[in-house]
């Protein structure tokens, strides 16, 4: 399956009382598809606040996501956990529901050794049909999948990417060495246009939701081969990458798409509003 080059980790909209707001999460949809350009889109994944949404929550919103793009962009449903038996459950009620496939996070927490991170992974794997990307992100997971267990993860049949946080390096050796049609994308923003070019395919991105034409731009032009021209855009949209970061994702994108009239409201705590000196360096970036 081809999730195309950009894909973006979607936030959830929620209303003033912190409620899944259904139609706002349609109307965030069709801008990301329509204006934003994306190929896929992440449900539920760390910039969708799933450590704060539950089972319920976060089905409800695969089944709506597959409804409401009607194949106008894969879903990829994030269902991963810490918890192995937890992360089948969701991977095969998801299965159920429609979508395209699963992005599963490296366990957090209980720091697993290579052994028992292949295990995880292969055991959710082969609980579903569905293809897998790996999301490895030892910023926040504490634990990092190496190369050699992602590329053993790699041979079985429906492990079809990784998104890769960690070095350049990784990403670079991953995409030498991985089966034929297994994808790296990039995890990071900042990193996209640096990791393909030593080998990864595209980018699961966070700024889509409001340079998504640009950065659209970016990787066509590197792809054509007008390297100078990527380079260039990448420099433009390092400030807006960087800048998305310097609060706790997604505290900032969801301020700005706020401030842009998409009405994605409020975090859930344990994340908080942006103070006003970070609101104001958000502001500037959108100008």
């Amino acid at each position: 399956m081809d999730f195309g080059r950009l894909i973006t980790a979607m936030v959830t909209p929620f209303d003033s009382e912190e409620r899944i707001d259904w139609e706002q999460t349609g109307r965030l949809m069709d801008y990301l598809i329509e204006e934003q350009k994306s190929d896929s889109l992440v449900i539920c994944g760390t910039t969708g606040e799933s450590p704060t949404l539950t089972d319920e929550e976060k089905l409800e919103m695969f089944e709506f996501a597959v409804k409401h793009a009607g194949g106008r962009c894969k879903i990829i449903a994030g269902t991963g956990s810490n918890h192995t038996a937890h992360s089948i459950h969701l991977s095969v009620e998801a299965e159920k529901l429609g979508v395209d496939a699963l992005l599963i996070v490296a366990p957090y927490y209980n720091k697993p050794n290579q052994e028992g991170l292949y295990r995880h992974f292969a055991s959710i794997a082969n609980a579903t049909k569905l293809p897998v990307m790996l999301y490895n992100v030892p910023s926040r997971t504490v634990v990092s999948l190496s190369k050699e267990t992602t590329l053993r993860l790699a041979q079985i049949p429906n492990v079809v990417a990784t998104k890769e946080c960690a070095s350049l390096e990784q990403v670079a050796g991953i995409a030498a060495e991985a089966p034929a049609g297994f994808k790296v994308y990039s995890g990071d923003d900042s990193a996209a246009l640096p990791a393909m070019a030593v080998g990864a395919y595209g980018v699961v991105s966070v700024a889509s939701h409001i340079v998504g034409p640009a950065m659209k731009e970016m990787l066509d032009s590197f792809l054509a081969g007008r390297v100078d021209a990527a380079a260039r855009l990448h420099q433009k949209l390092l400030p807006v990458f960087k800048g998305l970061f310097e609060c706790p994702n997604p505290v900032a994108v969801k301020y700005a798409l706020n401030e842009l009239g998409q009405h994605v409201g409020p975090v859930r705590l344990p994340l908080v509003p942006p103070s006003e000196e970070e609101a104001e360096r958000i502001r500037q970036l959108l100008r």
